[in-house]
Formats: structure tokens, C-alpha cells, sequence
């Protein structure tokens, strides 16, 4: 596809939401997970990035509005076919049953306002569940490393409720901290302690960097063993 020109000849500058790169087609796929309606809030932040990075988000929350057929005739029909890309994009990251559901909608804004009502509810439960599953969460018989992905994992879902989520500097840190360290193994109780008692408290990132190098230690200890 070639890159879309302004009526005058000139090349629209990159951040330009009518503009198209030439590598742009509607056989794109922006995201790795296609909706299927039980993971909108990771496809919505997906989306929202690449979109974002396209310059294109003014298309589905309504900033970037149609002009006038008659007054704008270029503009508008640069605005249709930026339109129907996006559109694309967005058809190809949903599950089939859902693509059904859509597939007559004619602006990316009504695509997005119709699974937005449709799958993001009330925050509260999701909320309960995050919160849930951060209180369960244990190491057990993952690595170090991938007990704390999961657990960030679900840190960074809660903080992107952050209008309902409160994040109180020092407090919010130290909450993070005792859940990493509640969820350890029991075989990581002397290093635990020592982290408890340093003063002050180091933040989460610092605790992990430090069971993560006890735990390579051991792993060399058993090795030359």
C-alpha cells in the first residue's frame, strides 16, 4: 500500500491520524489473542497500545470525527478509508462468533462501543477475582522467576483499574512486597527473614533480585553436588 497523500501532494506527516504507512493492510493482526469475550481487558489494552502507536485512537473513542462529504471531500474519504483499515484490524483480532456479531457495523467507534458495553462490566468482581487470586497465589512448584511474572501479571491488571485501585506511595509498595514474600516457598524462610528486617524495606523489584540470586545459588550448590 502506498503511503496517503494530502490533496496538495505533500506527504502526511507520521502522526497524522490519516495517515497509512505502506506496510499498513487490512490482513493485519495488531494483537496476539484474539477477544473472545473472557479476556477483554488484556485485548482492550492490546489494541489500545497499537492503535495508539498508529495514531489511530481518535477513530474509536470519536476524537477524530468524519468530516463533511460535501465540504471535505478529500478529508472525508481519507477518513472512510482510514475507517475501514482500522475496522479490518479490529475484525481480525476477534474470535469468528464475534467477528459474526459485528461484521455490519460500518465505523471502528460503533465496533468498539458495542464490545465495550457488551464485556466490560462493572470493575468490583474483576477487581474481587485479581485480588483473589493475588491472596492464593504461591510459588509451589514454579521457578522464582515465574512465580513473580504471574504475580506482576496481576499487579499490572489491578493498577489499570485505577480509578477504583488506590495507590498510596510507600504503603502501596510495601503491600506488594509482603504479598511477593507471603507466596514464597518455605524453603526461602531465612532469606524472608532477612529481607523483613532490613531497614527500610527494599521495594519489591530489589526482594525479587534477591531470592532469584539465592535461588541460582542453590541451583549451583546442587549442580556441583
Amino acid at each position: 500500500m502506498m503511503e496517503q497523500q494530502p490533496s496538495n501532494g505533500g506527504k502526511l506527516d507520521a502522526v497524522n491520524p490519516y495517515f497509512l504507512h505502506h506496510s499498513d493492510h487490512p490482513g493485519m493482526v495488531l494483537v496476539s489473542k484474539p477477544l473472545n469475550g473472557d479476556n477483554y481487558s488484556t485485548w482492550c489494552r492490546a489494541m489500545t497500545i497499537s492503535l495508539n502507536a498508529k495514531s489511530k485512537l481518535g477513530f474509536i473513542d470519536g476524537t477524530t470525527t468524519m468530516p463533511s462529504a460535501t465540504d471535505k471531500p478529500d478529508e472525508h474519504a481519507s477518513w472512510k478509508k482510514c475507517n475501514d483499515m482500522i475496522l479490518s484490524w479490529i475484525l481480525n483480532s476477534l474470535s469468528q462468533d464475534l467477528v459474526d456479531s459485528v461484521i455490519f457495523s460500518t465505523t471502528a467507534q460503533e465496533v468498539w462501543e458495542d464490545l465495550r458495553d457488551r464485556f466490560s462490566q462493572s470493575n468490583a468482581p474483576r477487581i474481587f477475582q485479581i485480588e483473589r487470586d493475588i491472596a492464593c497465589l504461591t510459588q509451589d512448584q514454579m521457578t522464582v522467576a515465574a512465580y513473580y511474572t504471574r504475580l506482576k501479571r496481576l499487579w499490572d491488571e489491578l493498577g489499570s483499574y485505577n480509578d477504583t485501585v488506590c495507590s498510596c506511595g510507600a504503603d502501596h509498595k510495601r503491600r506488594r512486597l509482603m504479598q511477593f514474600l507471603m507466596g514464597l516457598n518455605e524453603s526461602y524462610n531465612a532469606i524472608r527473614g532477612q529481607i523483613l528486617l532490613m531497614n527500610p524495606l527494599p521495594d519489591v523489584a530489589k526482594a525479587y533480585s534477591s531470592i532469584v540470586q539465592e535461588e541460582k545459588q542453590r541451583s549451583l550448590g546442587l549442580h556441583v553436588r
